[in-house]
């Protein structure tokens, strides 16, 4: 189980499908803390959590190995009116 990527991390992987010359989906820590926070929110809301997860462990990390793991797609502002969105 991967235990709290980087920041840096986690935009590397949420862009990892821009081709070259394309506006990444992500650029800043700001956007991928707000997605991430976003879908901790369904999660906390109900939602089941799209990996396999310890019974204790809390929202946000499994959002972040969500996100890091390319299981949760973060939209671009033009693409939806959401930040998250499952694939």
């Amino acid at each position: 189980m991967m235990l709290h990527p980087s920041y840096n991390d986690l935009i590397k992987a949420v862009n990892s499908d821009v081709e070259p010359g394309e506006e990444p989906v992500v650029n800043s820590r700001y956007s991928i803390v707000l997605a991430t926070a976003k879908r901790a929110r369904q999660i906390i809301g109900g939602e089941e959590p799209l990996l396999d997860t310890a019974p204790n462990e809390k929202p946000f990390s499994v959002a972040v190995e969500e996100v890091y793991s390319g299981k949760v797609k973060i939209l671009g502002e033009d693409d939806s009116e959401d930040d998250a969105n499952e694939e």
